[in-house]
């Protein structure tokens, strides 16, 4: 649903909760970054051919890589894709919605791929296989590969735009009780170092044949 410029601006002058952050929701190490970024090439090609021959909706990719960004935080990313949404025609309170982990404006049709996003983002990237194959049940294959798409890219995003967040917070004067500026700088720096590397790794993974996705397939246990 598309608003007047005039109700989007009011909207959009609604900051959701996770563009407001002072601390860390969510923390990321190296060798998750390094493991996100191998899937982000063949992610991103998924995600340029979707936008050609239009197999999932944009603005329910939209949807999908917000309700990543609510789950983990990531202030910087939440400012670039509301953006986006606006630019896409979602509306303010759709956004805010989404950036606050309501399901307010969740669509039937929509839940189980955004509980998808969701739990994708839970486990840092590594789905469990069964979650996937209800995506595909509910689906098909196709469009499950490119909502599994948006979510990769996104949490990439999120992985080098958390520390982002948080170096921005500390330029204001208000660092992260729970961050440091080592930290901070140093995942700033080795991102692009790495980026090519891990680029060159997920072509290879290709190559061989080896699918653009990691799921746990290990049973989950009751306790």
């Amino acid at each position: 649903m598309k608003l007047t410029n005039e109700n989007t601006h009011q909207s959009a002058e609604k900051p959701a909760p996770v563009m407001l952050r002072q601390s860390y929701k969510r923390r990321f190490n190296v060798a998750e970054m390094y493991d996100a970024l191998v899937f982000v090439p063949r992610a991103a090609l998924s995600l340029i051919n979707n936008r050609k021959n239009s197999i999932v909706d944009i603005h329910l990719v939209e949807r999908l890589q917000l309700a990543v960004t609510e789950v983990n935080g990531c202030a910087a990313c939440s400012y670039a894709h509301t953006k986006m949404a606006l630019r896409e025609g979602m509306s303010g309170e759709e956004i805010a919605s989404f950036l606050s982990g309501s399901t307010d404006f969740i669509r039937p049709e929509e839940a189980k791929a955004i509980i998808f996003a969701q739990h994708f983002a839970d486990t840092g990237g590594h789905p469990k296989s069964y979650a996937y194959d209800s995506l595909v049940d509910e689906y098909g294959s196709e469009s499950a590969q490119v909502m599994l798409s948006a979510a990769q890219v996104m949490l990439a995003g999120n992985v080098y735009g958390i520390p982002l967040s948080a170096f921005q917070s500390r330029l204001r004067n208000m660092p992260f009780p729970d961050s440091s500026l080592p930290y901070e700088l140093g995942m700033l720096a080795v991102g692009p170092a790495i980026l090519p590397i891990a680029s060159i790794h997920g072509a290879l993974r290709g190559l061989i044949g080896r699918p653009n996705e990691r799921f746990d397939r290990e049973p989950e246990t009751i306790s």
